[in-house]
């Protein structure tokens, strides 16, 4: 990948989650404009996604561990909530491709991303270590527990500060 089409992955990465963002219909937005050069077809563009939502959610428990080292669960299911809330289109494309596949590829890629994701839940909350067999069920009802706290964020929100303003005119424009 030379250092052009690098940067130029990065930039259709961006709009189409400021896409997934505004619409937030739990479908992959292969309606954007170099998606289907850049990233070929619907598992890799999920794989990609998936990473993104994978390293937002780190970042956040890393955050939240430091202001509330006592409570570690709490402090996980919260990190998992300012996530969602970060990324609601795309937090809802997974959980559509997550119950909804659309092939058995998807399926497996979906599952094994679940199960680090939950395996990541249960270790930083505390609860296991990341190669013990119950860290997936246990991460599984951390994450259970933060969907029923999350409130969400309101479907039209006024500040967008991870987005410039030629990124908001992309994703209105792909809408």
């Amino acid at each position: 990948m030379t250092w052009k089409s690098f940067h130029n992955r990065g930039d259709i990465l961006r709009t189409v989650i400021a896409t997934a963002n505004v619409r937030r219909d739990g479908v992959l937005p292969m309606d954007v404009a170099g998606v289907t050069e850049t990233f070929g077809d619907e598992l890799s563009l999920l794989a990609a996604l998936q990473l993104k939502w994978h390293t937002r959610l780190s970042g956040h428990i890393e955050r939240a561990l430091v202001t509330q080292p006592l409570d570690l669960e709490a402090a996980v299911a919260e990190a998992w909530r300012d996530a969602a809330d970060d990324m609601p289109g795309v937090r809802r494309i997974l959980d559509h491709y997550r119950a909804e596949p659309v092939d058995e590829a998807m399926a497996t890629a979906m599952r094994k991303a679940t199960i680090k994701e939950h395996m990541l839940l249960a270790t930083m909350a505390g609860r296991s270590s990341v190669y013990d067999a119950s860290a997936a069920p246990i991460g599984a009802e951390i994450e259970t527990r933060a969907r029923h706290a999350h409130r969400g964020v309101p479907t039209f929100t006024m500040e967008r500060k991870e987005l410039s303003f030629l990124e908001r005119l992309k994703a209105v424009v792909a809408a």
